[in-house]
């Protein structure tokens, strides 16, 4: 027969894009319903982490065929939001159907991982005979570095599989071999192009029916769904990637973590359930201090509950894991800004851009790190090596209604302090606003805190922003009198407290540090 040629509709599936590690983000906005014509890059959807708003764009114009979501629901990285239906072009059709559908077996190796070798198998999803879909996670390797999850190239029948978690693989070792339904030689079907792809989701083929084998294995039932899962002896606990990322993060043993997610899934909420129980010395292995007892205080008077914001209680975690794995010391000092201050204010009338104190301490801080590299470190995770930093990218802490967040400036050795002031305002705008993106928090090397603009006036103790070594304590800069060798004179004095790693500095490379800085915050002014 001869095919013939008609106009189809083309359709795919806009998914979440990539939102780093976060999961379960709540959807605070639908921009758009059934029937809408959007252009490209048009927002669709506005989600909501616990540190930014993202905007998720229409990745090509088209009609909103269908929505997926409501608003207050949960989604994570590659979840389904909305079909998008596009004007197609004219593809060939073939009136017959296709023939009868043959088997052939897939070869699945271990896919490019970079120079690594010997990488462990940290968790095994399928086993001889499993059913699996296309994408189809069927174990997750997991390097010094990265954790990747190695997909089924197609549909099929799990054939030979003989990986077991603590195995170790290299790029190209045979993993299993995969019997894939396709159709028998000679068969004539349509061909069509490759349908649009967003998020890492693709949209369902044009052809009509998949063959029965392709099909992913369902649950049957929902007492199938929830059967617990069950380590095998060896295997690593129920988890996703990110959520083994994020309890290394917070240094949790997932083997200590009960899950409550379908099949004993471990969730992020279970993490940090277990994070909250060991600092109060709750959870076996934790920090061992006795909990603060409970207290009824409704018996003393009227009471109101309010619930924390999402950014302080995530913060918490963080906070107290520097507090207890880092020995903090904080040394204290004052840097004279007499001429510093009188310079600030004329090049910001000169320029037109407003010049906080803020930028300034920065190049002052980025050019103290040059002479001092050991502020510009991470402790490595073994305690033994000390991990040097050839980049200076340095993080401040920004106070939002939600709670602290701390935006990162990239590149200071290269910037003036007329394009850090612009960038500080820029991104201290965005997280008063809730728009800062996850890679705009990571990545710093030292931290600077100022609490000046608050009103205090002494010093205070910063926790260091681990696994940062240092972070800087700045408050509010006051006039004294300070001894000349003649006669005491007015100067505008600007108090310090350097929060420090003991562990990687010692007290008097501390004191060098902290004279090196006020010799270069006097000279800031100078060029």
């Amino acid at each position: 027969m001869t095919p013939r040629e008609i106009a189809v509709a083309k359709e795919f599936i806009v998914t979440v894009p990539d939102i780093g590690d976060y999961k379960d983000v709540p959807v605070i906005e639908v921009l758009v319903k059934p029937g809408d014509q959007v252009e490209k890059d048009a927002p669709l959807v506005v989600l909501e982490s616990e540190k930014a708003t993202m905007e998720v764009p229409a990745p090509e114009a088209g009609v909103v065929k269908s929505i997926r979501i409501k608003l207050g629901d949960k989604v994570t990285q590659g979840d389904a939001l909305l079909t998008l239906e596009l004007a197609g072009a004219a593809v060939p059709v073939i009136p017959s159907p296709a023939k009868v559908a043959a088997s052939r077996v897939i070869e699945v190796t271990v896919p490019d991982i970079g120079d690594y070798k010997d990488v462990p198998v940290i968790e095994v999803l399928v086993k001889d005979g499993d059913t699996v879909a296309k994408d189809a996670t069927l174990a997750v390797l997991e390097s010094e570095k990265a954790t990747m999850e190695v997909p089924a190239p197609e549909a099929g029948i799990v054939r030979g599989f003989k990986l077991k978690a603590g195995d170790k693989v290299s790029q190209g070792n045979v993993i299993c071999s995969l019997e894939s339904s396709v159709p028998a030689a000679g068969a004539t079907q349509a061909k069509t192009s490759s349908s649009p792809q967003v998020g890492g989701t693709k949209s369902a083929p044009l052809s009509p029916a998949k063959p029965a084998s392709t099909a992913a294995k369902a649950p049957q039932t929902a007492g199938e769904f929830l059967a617990p899962w069950t380590a095998q002896a060896g295997q690593l606990p129920h988890a996703s990637p990110s959520i083994r990322k994020y309890a290394r993060e917070l240094g949790v043993d997932l083997a200590k973590v009960k899950g409550s997610g379908p099949k004993n899934r471990i969730t992020r909420e279970d993490v940090q359930g277990f994070v909250k129980k060991a600092l109060t010395g709750g959870a076996s292995g934790g920090a061992g201090i006795p909990p603060i007892p409970a207290v009824d205080f409704a018996q003393f008077g009227a009471i109101e509950t309010k619930p924390l914001a999402r950014i302080r209680k995530i913060s918490a975690a963080y906070l107290s894991r520097a507090w207890l794995n880092v020995p903090h010391v904080t040394q204290h000092d004052d840097a004279d800004i007499t001429e510093l201050e009188a310079w600030r204010k004329t090049e910001s009338e000169k320029t037109g851009v407003k010049l906080t104190l803020l930028p300034l301490l920065m190049k002052a801080v980025s050019e103290a790190l040059k002479e001092f590299p050991e502020f510009n470190a991470s402790l490595a995770p073994d305690g033994e090596n000390l991990i040097l930093k050839k980049y200076c990218h340095l993080g401040f802490a920004a106070d939002t209604p939600g709670g602290l967040v701390v935006p990162v400036v990239r590149e200071v050795w290269s910037k003036n302090v007329t394009q850090l002031a612009t960038e500080c305002g820029e991104l201290a705008k965005k997280a008063r606003d809730g728009k800062l993106k996850p890679d705009e928090m990571k990545g710093g090397c030292f931290s600077i805190s100022s609490l000046g603009g608050l009103g205090v006036a002494g010093g205070f103790t910063p926790i260091v922003n681990a696994p940062e070594v240092a972070i800087l304590g700045v408050s509010r800069a006051t006039m004294k009198p300070v001894w000349d060798g003649k006669a005491f004179a007015p100067r505008l004095m600007l108090p310090l407290s350097l929060s420090y790693d003991h562990r990687v500095i010692d007290g008097a490379f501390a004191a060098r540090f902290v004279v090196g800085l006020i010799k270069r915050i006097g000279e800031v002014a100078k060029g």
